[in-house]
């Protein structure tokens, strides 16, 4: 077992697998079914709820993690990760940010205090701070021959379903309505929307229902 800080709480000590070269620090609390393996370093005051797998992740202090996996990630203090959320390598989280439910982060800065709370994916990207992402958000980053970076900056707002296509940088205080598709640099304080006009057709659902019934 790893070196552990003073007061720290295993709640079911046989379910929990502590490497040797694992840093816990004092108050931290560690639930049944979590796996720290590596060079991980768990900062003081930290949760780890149930069912964790960490391999050299550094986290700060008071950071909150459930049922979530992290691979040579580094996260800051008082971030809460999960549940069901994925670190892979290069993942930089800063304080006080959101990493929720079914949500992915590889080789990207996510900024102090930005939420970025499920079902999102943020690959090769920089996102600033106070940021909010939207549920379905992608970041596309590979175009079947080569990966690209975006840059996302201070207190923008991407809503629901966007994908922001790599190369382009989203400059501060911007607006991405949700549905839109970012193909090109968008400047300060813009409002971004780029849907399909909906096209309605009065008394046709039924031609279709029967189909599917």
């Amino acid at each position: 077992m790893g070196k552990l800080g003073k007061g720290v709480t295993l709640v079911d000590e046989k379910s929990i697998f502590i490497g040797e070269d694992v840093v816990i620090g004092d108050g931290v609390t560690i639930y049944e079914n979590n796996r720290l393996e590596g060079k991980t370093v768990i900062g003081d005051g930290c949760v780890l709820l149930p069912n964790n797998y960490l391999k050299d992740a550094v986290f700060g202090k008071n950071c909150t993690v459930h049922f979530s996996v992290a691979e040579s990630a580094q996260v800051e203090d008082g971030v809460s990760v999960g549940p069901f959320a994925r670190l892979r390598p290069k993942a930089y989280v800063k304080s006080n940010a959101k990493i929720g439910n079914f949500v992915e982060i590889k080789n990207a800065v996510i900024g102090e205090g930005t939420k970025v709370s499920h079902l999102a994916y943020v690959g090769d990207a920089d996102v600033g701070e106070n940021c909010n992402i939207g549920c379905g958000v992608i970041f596309v980053n590979y175009n079947g021959k080569s990966k690209s970076r975006s840059v996302v900056g201070d207190n923008c707002f991407i809503g629901s379903n966007c994908n922001v296509v790599a190369p382009v940088t989203i400059e501060k205080n911007s607006y991405i309505c949700a549905g839109t598709t970012v193909t090109e640099d968008v400047n300060s304080d813009a409002f971004v929307i780029g849907r399909v006009r909906q096209e309605v057709k009065e008394n046709r659902a039924h031609e279709y229902l029967k189909e599917v019934r």
